[in-house]
């Protein structure tokens, strides 16, 4: 017997969250490298926003000022953008290398990553495998940085972080660490998460305490939802069928 389908919405919509300001120094302790110049507002999240372009997804960043200390061609150098995309089952729960995890169950299928050199996005299977799809193009509007992607069109959850750029590191993270020369990033502590800035609702520290992250947007699991809400249409049938048989035909 055929089970009825439960139908799960694909189509996206606009999602902006806004990000408080003045909040791009890690746990607050954290103090920001002067070679180059770098300033907080540069790194600062101020808003994220999701929408669709065509079958595909378009990311919005902006940011409290766009910077530029490394003199990249594309006019913005301060910072490496993250945004990792909530997977419809399962997922990824370490957020690749910025030193947080997800704080809920799930995880990323998607992982974007922008620098001023240029833009990258992965994709994980089921069992962790990373495939690489096609480039994001990034182009600079005002303060903003407005991201069209290969991520097809849907409702997501996302994790957002900014970290400070350097061209010495095989990923553009600048890690923070103990070193007091002109070039680093200093933090309190050994192993504090790299990001400077993560989107999360005020008064949210637990990224810088217990180096996890809460995902915003959609943080549903439709799949999950869907498996479950048919299971049980299942179950039902299955109850209802017996019942027929068990009664029987009526007898005279």
């Amino acid at each position: 017997m055929l089970l009825p389908m439960l139908s799960i919405p694909l189509l996206a919509s606009q999602l902006t969250i806004a990000d408080p300001a003045g909040d791009a120094r890690g746990d607050g302790g954290y103090i920001l490298p002067t070679r180059p110049a770098v300033t907080a507002e540069m790194l600062d999240l101020r808003a994220f926003a999701a929408d669709s372009s065509g079958d595909t997804m378009r990311f919005t960043v902006s940011f409290g000022q766009m910077g530029n200390p490394w003199n990249a061609p594309s006019g913005f150098s301060a910072g490496v953008t993250d945004i990792f995309i909530k997977g419809a089952l399962g997922g990824q729960q370490v957020l690749a290398d910025t030193g947080l995890r997800v704080r809920e169950q799930g995880g990323w299928q998607y992982h974007l990553r922008v620098t001023g050199t240029g833009a990258t996005l992965h994709e994980a299977n089921t069992l962790g495998t990373l495939t690489t799809r096609a480039a994001p193009t990034v182009q600079v509007q005002g303060t903003s940085l407005i991201i069209d992607t290969a991520v097809p069109t849907g409702n997501y959850g996302y994790w957002v972080t900014n970290s400070v750029y350097t061209p010495l590191s095989a990923g553009g993270l600048l890690k923070p660490g103990p070193g007091t020369q002109p070039t680093a990033l200093q933090a309190g502590r050994t192993g504090a998460p790299t990001p400077v800035d993560v989107l999360a609702a005020a008064g949210d520290t637990q990224a810088f305490t217990n180096d996890t992250l809460a995902a915003v947007g959609e943080t549903r699991d439709w799949v999950s939802i869907a498996l479950i809400v048919l299971g049980g249409l299942g179950l039902l049938i299955t109850v209802i069928a017996t019942a027929v048989v068990w009664r029987g035909p009526s007898r005279s």
